[in-house]
């Protein structure tokens, strides 16, 4: 069965490794020891806990779209043509590319600098203003 560390936990469920921490110590998240002394979670568990933090995250922040994986960032980069436009968002180590309609871009007030969500489905990469 495949462990994981604490870091590795952490940037599978999108939070800071001293976020999964405090959810080991407080019980959330179960975990045991290696031979070495670090604390590890086992695959199955993990898996399980991030289906409850997604689906609790869900009923806090309903999402209004059929579009799923979202990666909230800040705007890095605009390039506004005639017609259209490619839009940057840094999302922690992802870098997602959207190309739209200028309209689309002045519609939703986009700027370098503001915080957006990119949402992918299949090929495409949606933007939301936050």
């Amino acid at each position: 069965m495949q462990s994981y560390t604490i870091g590795q936990a952490a940037r599978l469920l999108g939070v800071s490794p001293d976020t999964a921490r405090r959810w080991a110590d407080a019980g959330r998240v179960a975990t045991h020891r290696d031979e070495s002394g670090r604390r590890l979670v086992d695959g199955r568990d993990l898996a399980a806990f991030s289906v409850e933090l997604a689906a609790s995250g869900s009923e806090e922040d309903p999402s209004y779209t059929s579009v799923r994986n979202a990666f909230p960032g800040i705007v890095t980069a605009i390039k506004l043509g005639d017609v259209a436009a490619q839009v940057e968002i840094q999302s922690g180590p992802h870098r997602l590319v959207s190309l739209l309609t200028r309209e689309a871009v002045e519609e939703l007030g986009l700027e370098v600098g503001m915080e957006a969500t990119a949402r992918v489905k299949s090929t495409n990469v949606h933007i939301d203003r936050a």
